[in-house]
């Protein structure tokens, strides 16, 4: 059987030479591809002269550090609700400015798809806004915001809408970009005129991809919610960081491993949600 399969093999690279030969040329622009991203990576540290003899010291810093912050305790139970309710901030954050930024970014990404608006002027100056705005960081956001309407949450939802106005544009632009034609073309064949076939021919095949882009993104910045809080957005960043200034490294550990737990939760809610409206189940 293995003789037989063995002459098979040899008589269909003998008929189909050309299929079974090295293709030299592709392998070797993929070695100097491979080659030149790592020249590339050698030359980027030369040039910013990287202490990589900092790092042996800096890893002996950071097993000092974890030693302090054993065992995680967050005080007295009045700090841990303090600190629960920081985290419910955190997550109110997360989730109003993620749909503050969807409401405000599904009509813009109308006006950025090229199958709906056919104008080259509004999509040139739709896309180069879209682009302004993504451009400065969820970070930035919330300094200008703290700067403008003061400390607390409402500045932290402000950044993240923001934020997230740039981002859903484009995702959302390009999704809708990327629909099947033929639903649109069969409402106008049907009578329909151009807001039609955009109500019922694009929208619903894009808004299972936008919803689960949503979720996604709730999840996400769940995350950045904290980081803004250390510049005074509010949420359980305020308080991290005034524990890390005040050198309480397990009251530290405590409010890390209570944020890792809350995005693990939304993590898995937010994939289960997400399968569930694109109609797959999730592999775990």
């Amino acid at each position: 059987m293995n003789s037989f399969g063995l002459e098979n093999q040899v008589s269909i690279v003998a008929r189909h030479p050309d299929i079974f030969r090295p293709d030299w040329w592709h392998r070797g622009k993929i070695a100097i591809g491979v080659g030149g991203a790592v020249a590339l990576f050698l030359f980027g540290i030369v040039q910013l002269d990287i202490p990589f003899h900092r790092l042996s010291d800096g890893m002996v810093r950071l097993g000092g550090f974890v030693q302090l912050m054993l065992p995680p305790h967050p005080g007295s139970w009045a700090e841990v609700l303090k600190y629960l309710h920081a985290l419910g901030e955190t997550v109110s954050i997360a989730f109003l400015g993620t749909l503050g930024g969807a409401l405000l970014a599904l009509p813009i990404s109308l006006l950025a798809a090229r199958n709906v608006v056919a104008n080259r002027i509004i999509h040139l100056l739709t896309r180069r806004s879209l682009d302004t705005i993504r451009g400065v960081d969820t970070l930035i956001w919330a300094l200008i915001w703290v700067g403008i309407v003061g400390l607390g949450p409402f500045a932290g939802i402000l950044a993240v809408i923001c934020s997230d106005f740039g981002t859903f544009g484009k995702l959302f632009s390009e999704a809708i970009e990327a629909a099947d034609k033929n639903p649109a073309e069969g409402v106008r064949s049907s009578g329909g005129n151009h807001l039609h076939s955009v109500r019922f021919g694009l929208l619903p095949q894009v808004f299972p991809i936008l919803l689960s882009q949503v979720l996604y993104y709730f999840e996400s910045n769940t995350r950045s919610a904290t980081i803004i809080g250390i510049v005074g957005a509010g949420g359980i960043g305020l308080q991290l960081a005034e524990q890390i200034r005040v050198l309480e490294w397990q009251k530290v550990s405590f409010l890390i491993l209570l944020i890792l737990m809350t995005v693990s939760a939304i993590d898995w809610i937010s994939s289960k949600l997400r399968f569930a409206i694109i109609g797959q189940r999730p592999i775990a």
